[in-house]
């Protein structure tokens, strides 16, 4: 695939950007990268969609000027990743293992900074039982420090839609800034996955991670209505080809890749069907003679089928080493760098897309667009 530059950008791709960020917890790093990959070039989204710390880095993009949005994504990712800033970087073999077991031991025995931190025993022995092991108090005040909510609220510039799931009835929700006003909040819920997080309250309602019912807002951006011609960039931190597993740690990392991977063929397979449907209803409703296709029953009909051509690119986190089972909670800096700059390996110079990065789909044409 050709570098993404403003030299080499095709007409067929001169059309609105989505970017599409999943859930994965450590991995997220990743995202930031593909994101300071696309900073500068000509494939800017209008619309940033995500779920769980696709979520955070989705409102860390909407809500920050252009020019002050990998500044920010870098500001949260060190804040977090703060406690082990001055390990030095290990090379790969049994050191690099040992380095990133103790970087998710230190996650889940005391957290992360500006993210979450365990329960206090004083939690533990107070009447009402706690309903997770964590508390992400502190996320909120991130939030505040490095988002800018009145702009994520003027979505003129950039839509920001994030999912979470109802409690209480198991429903998908998406919060975006089209509709109601984006709080923290509606950020945190869409990472707040359980029993790890607890619900977060948003209007006398309670939510858990999105990632609970799909771990990727792809369906969403690509059914929204009135649809229009788009450009996805779906960002996987998961994949789902892998070597066979030879242990029990390998089992629980390939386990994690297919389980949040899956989502994305899913959504990808039934949205070419789907589209293929609309676009057999244009063409049958050019064959209609004129009294029948001005029929209320015809332009129902007629407004289900197909006005728009998508791309999806789908660019998906390939590690050139085992990751183990505890890859999307080892928030080490040295791990977080090394995620960073496999999306984005030389900040200096034009972005070479990465070897996770491939179209997944090209839909026809419609025969007119909007």
């Amino acid at each position: 695939m050709a570098q993404m530059n403003s030299k080499t950008k095709a007409s067929a791709y001169d059309k609105k950007t989505a970017l599409v960020l999943q859930g994965g917890g450590a991995l997220g790093s990743y995202q930031a990268g593909v994101y300071e990959a696309m900073d500068g070039t000509d494939y800017q989204p209008d619309w940033v969609a995500g779920i769980s710390i696709g979520a955070i880095n989705a409102a860390i993009i909407a809500g920050n000027e252009p020019k002050d949005r990998v500044a920010r994504l870098r500001d949260f990712w060190s804040l977090i990743t703060a406690p082990t800033a001055l390990w030095p970087a290990a090379p790969s073999g049994p050191l690099r293992v040992l380095q990133k077991s103790l970087g998710a031991n230190m996650a889940l025995m005391f957290g992360q900074p500006g993210f979450f931190k365990p329960l206090s025993l004083s939690d533990w022995l107070a009447p009402e039982k706690p309903s997770s092991y964590y508390s992400t108090d502190a996320l909120k005040q991130t939030l505040l420090d490095l988002v800018d909510f009145e702009r994520i609220n003027h979505p003129d510039e950039m839509r920001l839609s994030v999912g979470a799931v109802n409690v209480e009835t198991g429903r998908f929700a998406y919060f975006d800034n089209r509709d109601i006003t984006i709080r923290p909040e509606h950020i945190m819920a869409s990472g707040a996955l359980p029993p790890g997080f607890p619900p977060v309250e948003i209007d006398g309602q309670y939510y858990w991670d999105g990632g609970l019912v799909s771990n990727t807002p792809l369906q969403y951006v690509l059914d929204y209505y009135p649809r229009r011609s788009r450009l996805t960039f779906q960002v996987d931190v998961f994949q789902a080809f892998g070597p066979l597993p030879q242990d029990l740690n390998m089992v629980s990392e390939r386990e994690k890749d297919i389980r949040y991977s899956s989502r994305t063929r899913v959504n990808t397979d039934a949205f070419a069907q789907k589209h293929d449907v609309r676009h057999a209803i244009n063409e049958l409703h050019k064959l209609l003679p004129k009294e029948l296709a001005d029929s209320p029953e015809a332009k129902r009909l007629y407004a289900h089928g197909c006005v728009t051509e998508m791309d999806i690119v789908q660019i998906i986190y390939r590690p050139t080493e085992p990751q183990g089972a505890s890859k999307d909670y080892d928030f080490s800096r040295t791990t977080m760098d090394r995620r960073w700059q496999q999306a984005y390996p030389m900040p200096a110079s034009p972005w070479k897309p990465s070897p996770g990065l491939r179209p997944i789909m090209k839909t026809r044409a419609c025969g007119f667009s909007m």
